[in-house]
């Protein structure tokens, strides 16, 4: 992380904490709810505690983004309206805290609602800014999950190897918030996982899990998704299943692994296997 995000400070001074802003929401922008069901999993991992929140009758329209009825533990009624939390946590034995936004994409006043989440990060005094969403794709379910990470910072370029992003068309909330806080001098980086249009509903747990192993290089954090390696794994054996059931089905998938396969050939041995046994080793060190 320091080589991604590096820090100056003065010489026996303490060194301020690195704070890093992580982002997700609901609808266009999180197919199979892969990128809000991460960031959810992160903020519960490491005690995230609520630090703000966005009033949602500016934003919404609640007879598209409805409230929900919800029933709290001791039975009581409670309506739950759509909304942008904001959870910070600082990460067990390092020097990172990280700021969750976790939100609905508004239905109204787009720059007014990321002028106010930009305003909290600066209360938040954050360093830099994690975008992350999920979107359907001519993926086959029984390969890995491609997350494309892409950035306008040519530092952040640098150090991930990646180029900027090459899409035009129409764009989210995700969107609009990366060039605003590109021009408000955060550094930014954006993760698309790419989920299987013919599973496309939530959850997508292989999808999620995907992410959270980006997130994982990135932060250079090790995080523990053993339970979601088995959810991960179990959903791609259901997939497995309805598709055997379907010939047509089956021969479709069949079609989007030769394509893969075929387009992955050359690197089948390179960056991934490299990635794949830096994070087995940073594991067994940790345990």
């Amino acid at each position: 992380m320091r080589s991604l995000f590096p820090r100056q400070h003065e010489e026996g001074q303490p060194q301020r904490k690195l704070t890093v802003m992580v982002a997700a929401f609901e609808g266009w922008n999180d197919a199979g709810e892969a990128a809000t069901d991460a960031v959810k999993y992160l903020s519960r991992s490491w005690d995230g505690r609520k630090v703000a929140s966005i009033d949602p009758d500016l934003y919404y329209d609640f007879q598209f983004t409805r409230p929900i009825v919800r029933r709290t533990a001791s039975g009581e009624r409670r309506i739950k309206w759509p909304t942008t939390k904001l959870t910070r946590c600082s990460v067990p034995g390092t020097d990172v805290d990280v700021v969750f936004v976790h939100g609905v994409e508004p239905s109204y006043r787009w720059r007014a609602y990321t002028a106010e989440l930009l305003a909290h990060a600066t209360e938040q005094d954050v360093d830099c800014l994690i975008l992350v969403g999920a979107l359907l794709a001519d993926v086959p379910h029984s390969r890995p999950i491609p997350v494309t990470a892409t950035s306008e910072d040519d530092g952040i370029r640098e150090a991930l190897n990646t180029e900027p992003s090459q899409y035009e068309g129409p764009t989210g909330i995700v969107g609009v918030l990366s060039e605003l806080a590109s021009l408000a001098g955060i550094p930014t980086v954006s993760l698309w996982a790419a989920v299987p249009h013919y599973v496309g509903q939530a959850p997508s747990p292989k999808a999620q899990l995907a992410l959270l192993h980006r997130l994982e290089d990135i932060l250079q954090l090790p995080l523990d998704t053993s339970m979601l390696t088995e959810e991960a794994e179990a959903w791609e054996r259901g997939v497995n299943e309805l598709a055997v059931e379907d010939p047509e089905v089956a021969a479709y998938v069949q079609q989007l692994e030769e394509a893969k396969d075929t387009a992955e050939l050359p690197e089948a041995t390179g960056e991934s296997i490299a990635r794949e046994f830096e994070r087995y080793l940073k594991k067994r060190r940790k345990d």
